[in-house]
């Protein structure tokens, strides 16, 4: 095998594998906007019965705006022709994603406290 045939291969190895991360991480934060905007209105429907309000909720509006960044990176780079700003725009995606995947578990036990506190 000559070293142009292995280096190609190995090209569109890593071209494939960076489309897949790209997928997975566009789908995941989807799925976690939604997850985020249901604990809102949970929250919103708790808040109302207790008569006090939480900063929870709050939390979980930026924790959502951080994944639907994180979402729309990656359709970008889902949808970019050149390759050098496909691999910056996952990077970013990916990074996002990574900032508000630590946010919603610190997010989760804020929550957590915040309910049993009172």
């Amino acid at each position: 095998m000559t070293p142009e045939i292995s280096e190609s291969s190995s090209e569109r190895q890593r071209a494939r594998l960076d489309h897949d991360i790209c997928v997975h991480i566009f789908t995941a934060s989807a799925a976690m906007v939604g997850v985020c905007l249901t604990v809102i209105g949970i929250l919103r429907v708790v808040i109302s019965l207790r008569k006090e309000d939480l900063l929870g909720d709050d939390l979980l509006a930026v924790n959502s705006m951080l994944y639907l960044s994180s979402c729309l990176l990656s359709y970008w780079a889902l949808r970019t022709r050149s390759r050098g700003r496909n691999h910056r725009l996952e990077r970013i995606a990916d990074a996002i994603f990574l900032v508000a995947l630590v946010f919603t578990a610190i997010n989760a036990g804020f929550i957590t406290w915040a309910i049993s506190a009172s």
